[in-house]
């Protein structure tokens, strides 16, 4: 069994605060010591973990309790999948200067929540990006991560208190937030399994009573163009996934749409009845598969003079994660996406017995829920 324990010493200015966080671990003890997190110390016994911007973090396998208090292991779900590392890791730590550079508007709805918040709340952001969200509401106290050490050095560089985690596996114990954030991320988990634990670990981190905002992006895009210029997933991205929880993807239709030979025109009515029915049912099938199709790779266009051009996305394009567009003068990456449907989201946390749903809707694209701690 695992038992965790977390001391925290709070400084009147929060942007100065250090933080020594105390895990006990099956009789042995770890311990987090960060300022501004450029670093992360993590020793356990003899030996050690150093989590810094160019590195992966380390993951341990730990117990998951449900809301009927029944304890599962939940490594399988914590393994991350060979088409997340590729197309969302390496994708974002390649291209996070740029990324950051494009992200600094606040979504209003997300700001109202925040800003909601009591006084002296503790918010923790998972997944908090270039850390835009970081310190909204200066009544409130901020502490964020994410998979991406390139982002998280860049939250650092702003002296936000950051660290380096997965989705699946917050660094925080429970019950130790008043609130807590994940803002546009579920998309990039690619398996229910993995999309419904990062719920439970959201909902797990926060006191009862505390809140949680989600929002991810919607199937039902407001702009429908946009997905034209995404890529559907098929069965050649298939060996990307592991595990029983792994998507389903659409496979190429075996039929096309066809006209009616001139041959049949003057055939029964019967006949031609027939053949309009055949045609239709093809035109539903495709249209079903379209809409059914959830999973995609979304472009992002890397300019040829970022300076961070030459290293990882050289890397990138040897190892043919990523490809050149001369016309458009940039490095194109793949990032992965499974959009939500109406209800996907809600439906997630009907297992999550310590939680009710106090609010859902739809925003610029995304389905968002906002979820209340009730044990």
């Amino acid at each position: 069994m695992i038992h965790s324990v977390l001391k925290a010493s709070r400084f009147q200015n929060p942007r100065r605060e250090a933080l020594v966080l105390t895990i006990a671990i099956s009789g042995c003890v770890c311990r987090l010591a960060f300022s501004s997190m450029k670093e992360i110390n993590c020793k356990v016994d003899s030996s050690s973990c150093t989590l810094a911007p160019n590195r992966e973090p380390c993951i341990t396998e730990s117990l998951s309790v449900s809301g009927n208090g029944t304890t599962t292991s939940s490594m399988s779900v914590k393994s991350t999948p060979e088409i997340e590392k590729k197309f969302v890791h390496h994708v974002y730590d390649a291209i996070a200067p740029h990324f950051s550079a494009t992200r600094f508007a606040k979504w209003p709805k997300v700001a109202a929540f925040l800003s909601s918040l009591p006084l002296g709340s503790l918010v923790l952001d998972a997944g908090c990006g270039n850390g835009k969200y970081l310190g909204l509401n200066q009544d409130c106290f901020f502490m964020g991560c994410d998979i991406s050490p390139s982002l998280i050095k860049i939250c650092s560089d702003r002296e936000h208190e950051v660290l380096v985690a997965d989705a699946v596996n917050l660094p925080y114990r429970t019950g130790f937030g008043d609130a807590a954030i994940s803002i546009a991320v579920l998309h990039h988990l690619s398996t229910e399994n993995r999309r419904r634990k990062a719920i439970e670990e959201l909902v797990r981190v926060v006191k009862k009573g505390g809140r949680v905002l989600i929002t991810v992006w919607a199937v039902e895009q407001e702009d429908s163009k946009l997905i034209t210029k995404w890529t559907p997933l098929n069965e050649k991205y298939v060996d990307e996934w592991v595990g029983p929880g792994s998507p389903h993807t659409r496979a190429p239709s075996s039929s096309s749409l066809e006209s009616i030979p001139e041959s049949e025109v003057s055939t029964s009515g019967e006949h031609m009845e027939v053949c309009h029915e055949a045609h239709a049912s093809r035109y539903l099938e495709e249209e079903k598969n379209i809409k059914n199709q959830q999973e995609y790779f979304v472009p992002w266009h890397l300019p040829y003079h970022r300076a961070e051009i030459s290293g990882a996305s050289a890397e990138a394009l040897a190892a043919g994660l990523a490809t050149k567009d001369d016309k458009k003068g940039a490095v194109v990456y793949n990032r992965y996406y499974h959009v939500f449907s109406e209800g996907e989201l809600e439906s997630l946390t009907t297992e999550i017995n310590n939680a009710i749903i106090v609010d859902q809707f739809f925003d610029k694209s995304n389905w968002c829920i906002i979820l209340e701690k009730t044990v």
